[in-house]
């Protein structure tokens, strides 16, 4: 394994996981209520959602590509229109759009374990954010390097979870956090939209080589 795909593998497993969503909102709302402890029992629960969607979108992008580079580049090609259109979402967002903080749980680690397990936004984003990262490597990877892959990009999400707790326990953040959250999350659909352009700058020459 490069070096380079290392730390693309890291960088998207620290990406899916830091980046503003339903989970990161509700962990800063128990950490405000509930304090950094709580915050953090909550992280290690949804951690749990993270490694299964996560091992999940590397199972498909590593079957996709050892089907073959057309099975790969379609996948490219969906995860950047993906990525292209929660950009575009994100930086159109207005408050109130339904991802308000979650209340803070009775058990928080449950509470995590559920709603990782449960988030309908997990899985295409977790492929989208994975393809979008690793499509200019994808010669390199195999099955034989799956559990790698696997373990990598929790190292990352570990990093983005140390982070978040961190600065969860105090108000002052969380308050700033919520004051701006229009403005991160924009600059967040520009980052989508940023990882949308480099996947399609891959897949589609790649289908139109194919076919030409």
């Amino acid at each position: 394994m490069t070096s380079s795909l290392l730390l693309a593998v890291i960088a998207s497993g620290f990406i899916y996981a830091i980046t503003p969503g339903p989970g990161v909102l509700a962990v800063f709302g128990i950490g405000a209520s509930r304090g950094r402890k709580a915050g953090a029992g909550f992280l290690g629960g949804h951690m749990l959602g993270d490694v299964l969607w996560c091992s999940t979108a590397l199972i498909a992008i590593v079957g996709a590509r050892e089907i073959g580079s057309d099975a790969f580049n379609i996948l490219g090609l969906f995860s950047g229109l993906y990525l292209f259109w929660l950009g575009m979402r994100a930086i159109r967002a207005r408050r109130g759009n339904g991802d308000e903080p979650q209340g803070a749980a009775r058990h928080p680690f449950w509470h995590g374990v559920l709603f990782g397990l449960t988030n309908p936004k997990a899985y295409p984003v977790a492929v989208a954010t994975f393809t979008a990262l690793l499509s200019s490597r994808a010669e390199l990877l195999t099955w034989s390097m799956l559990p790698g892959l696997i373990a990598l990009s929790f190292l990352g999400g570990l990093a983005a979870y140390a982070i978040l707790i961190g600065v969860v326990g105090a108000r002052r953040v969380r308050n700033g956090y919520l004051r701006h959250e229009l403005a991160i999350t924009r600059i967040c659909g520009v980052m989508f939209i940023g990882f949308a352009i480099n996947a399609l700058l891959h897949a589609v020459p790649g289908l139109i080589g194919n076919k030409a």
